[in-house]
């Protein structure tokens, strides 16, 4: 069954975590202890309705505030698909809560409250979908029950989104308008008659016609080694095959590859998915290849097409968004992890720090804070094989570790 991840994003109050115990309920998804705590709940407060928020907000802190904090992974299926919700916070001061939630999301989910239309935050929250180049975008025009479902005003919410889509320079985003109740259930799972003026689809008439083939941006073959498998038994006693992933293209049996960081140049000999063998493997598929020539490869090294190479170099600028209590400044050192490698980095140079809101950019910065965002060059103490990451969203990506605390300490996209 496919598997499609999304990412929600919205400011205080814009409804996320009642969209979501919304659809959780309209697909028949909550245990039935669930269902009788939100009753209950809802019940001692005084509510004339479900409080679906309960679903989602597992701190205690979340429940008492009515805010999401931590970022909630949510599990639900229907006939056809898997989904995986990351409910990440709105807060300006859990940027990095937000980022960590949706960099392995597919698809993202901005709310925007029908009352207060696009604000400051919205930007932010636009921004860095397009920072983790995030294709599908969906904005749910929520608590449309409130404006009387006024089609005006959600033309004028759509018209000024549109005006920040011109601001971006992801081409090939899809952003899509849904006007919705999360708390009535209008739009969400089911059509609403309330609203006969929108002709498109449900929220998860959406989700389910969405293609998880076509949600990664096509790019250059890397299928970076994981592990060596050398069974020596009687009847595999000279297998030598390569376990690891496709990223961004596919690969076939004969096709010229090199090995990096070595530069040995060999062939595709077969393509292994567990005991059977197949002639292509598909990008995002786990599988095991062999070469036809015995070369040194290890766990770290990548293979890619010979007409398709990386870029090797011991420098590169990215763009960092910061994540740890200690600052980041010029000369700092940190274990620099990309893929399964990983090397020593030395902060360069902080150019400038972005604001998130598109009003521009800040110069002669001595260090950034938890949760700024900010362009900065690295030396590192042995090369690594990278691409841009609006080129590459794998390859292009990597973790800074705190070597002293071992934290993750900051998220990086190579420019």
């Amino acid at each position: 069954m496919e598997v499609l991840k999304i990412a929600t994003a919205g400011s205080v109050d814009d409804g996320k975590s009642t969209l979501i115990g919304r659809l959780l309920y309209d697909t028949k998804s909550l245990t039935s202890d669930k269902l009788e705590a939100i009753e209950r709940s809802s019940k001692q407060k005084g509510y004339d309705y479900l409080d679906f928020s309960l679903a989602t907000d597992g701190l205690v802190a979340e429940r008492e505030q009515g805010i999401t904090i931590d970022v909630a992974h949510i599990y639900f299926s229907t006939a056809t698909k898997s989904y995986i919700i990351a409910d990440t916070p709105g807060h300006v001061e859990y940027t990095r809560n937000m980022v960590t939630g949706a960099s392995t999301s597919q698809v993202a989910i901005i709310l925007i409250d029908a009352r207060h239309g696009v604000i400051e935050q919205t930007y932010r929250h636009f921004f860095i979908n397009n920072l983790l180049r995030i294709k599908d975008v969906i904005v749910a025009v929520n608590k449309m029950d409130l404006v009387d479902f006024s089609e005006e005003r959600y033309n004028e919410i759509k018209a000024d989104f549109q005006k920040l889509v011109e601001k971006s320079d992801y081409e090939d985003q899809n952003i899509t308008f849904i006007p919705v109740s999360a708390l009535k259930g209008d739009n969400v799972v089911k059509e609403s008659s309330k609203m006969p003026w929108y002709k498109g689809e449900t929220l998860l008439a959406h989700l389910e016609r969405i293609d998880t083939k076509d949600i990664y941006n096509r790019g250059r073959v890397r299928f970076p080694v994981q592990y060596v498998i050398r069974p020596k038994t009687e009847e595999y006693h000279d297998f030598r095959g390569y376990a690891g992933k496709v990223y961004g293209g596919e690969i076939k049996v004969g096709d010229e590859v090199i090995v990096l960081p070595s530069e040995t140049k060999s062939k595709v000999k077969e393509i292994f998915f567990y005991d059977k063998k197949f002639e292509t493997a598909a990008r995002r598929s786990s599988c095991t290849i062999t070469l036809e020539d015995n070369v040194n490869v290890s766990r770290g090294d990548m293979i890619v097409k010979v007409n398709e190479l990386p870029t090797v170099a011991k420098q590169f600028t990215a763009t960092i968004s910061w994540m740890d209590a200690k600052n980041l400044t010029p000369g700092s050192k940190y274990v620099l992890q990309h893929g399964v490698n990983k090397v020593l980095a030395k902060v360069s140079a902080i150019h400038h720090k972005i604001r998130p809101d598109y009003s521009g950019i800040e110069t002669n910065i001595t260090g950034l804070q938890m949760n700024d965002i900010a362009s900065v060059s690295f030396q590192l103490n042995k090369p690594i094989f990278f691409d841009a990451f609006k080129e590459h969203r794998t390859n292009g990506a990597f973790i800074l570790i705190d070597p002293q605390s071992n934290n993750t300490a900051g998220a990086g996209f190579i420019e």
